[in-house]
């Protein structure tokens, strides 16, 4: 692993994942707000990450590799306790897994023929909807709200989830 300020972000981002989930778990007064916290210390090394990597020329196979799964963790963690503690439809969890699932499999295919999908605009777009949604839903918003964050997050999952497959077709065929 190169020792760089982006991965020493990522790595601080997996570590954070535990302790956001202590405290989701533990039920003292403000845990959520603790959590909640720590949550957004977690977005945003993600998004420092990225931008010390491109800018100071930090990319790494380390981070290509972890800073995604990082992200992955941390939003699936968050959706893992919402659905155990009701405020979150397990149908959209599941959507949100597959998703992740077929998306990863399909840039699998790709390496092994010397390809690499890039993440799109849309995926961004879902990754940014889906933590400040996160963000909402754990700062405690009435439950109409909640509903629209969770639409949001499935629709957004579900387009970049298509657009990925669409744009990338190509990698399934045999040549």
């Amino acid at each position: 692993m190169p020792k760089n300020t982006a991965n020493y972000l990522t790595i601080a981002r997996v570590v954070m994942i535990p302790i956001f989930l202590v405290l989701m778990y533990l039920d003292f007064p403000g845990s959520h707000y603790w959590a909640l916290a720590v949550y957004i210390i977690a977005c945003l090394t993600d998004l420092a990450d990225g931008y010390i990597a491109r800018h100071y020329n930090q990319i790494s196979d380390f981070g290509k590799f972890m800073d995604p799964l990082a992200d992955k963790c941390l939003v699936m963690a968050a959706l893992c306790c919402f659905v155990e503690q009701g405020s979150m439809a397990a149908w959209i969890l599941a959507v949100v897994l597959v998703r992740e699932f077929a998306v990863s499999g399909m840039r699998m295919v790709a390496v092994e023929k010397g390809r690499v999908i890039a993440a799109g605009w849309s995926g961004k777009v879902k990754t940014a909807a889906t933590m400040v949604c996160i963000c909402l839903i754990l700062f405690g918003i009435p439950p109409v709200l909640n509903t629209i964050c969770q639409w949001v997050i499935l629709l957004t999952t579900v387009y970049s989830g298509v657009e990925y497959f669409y744009q990338n077709l190509d990698v399934f065929k045999n040549e």
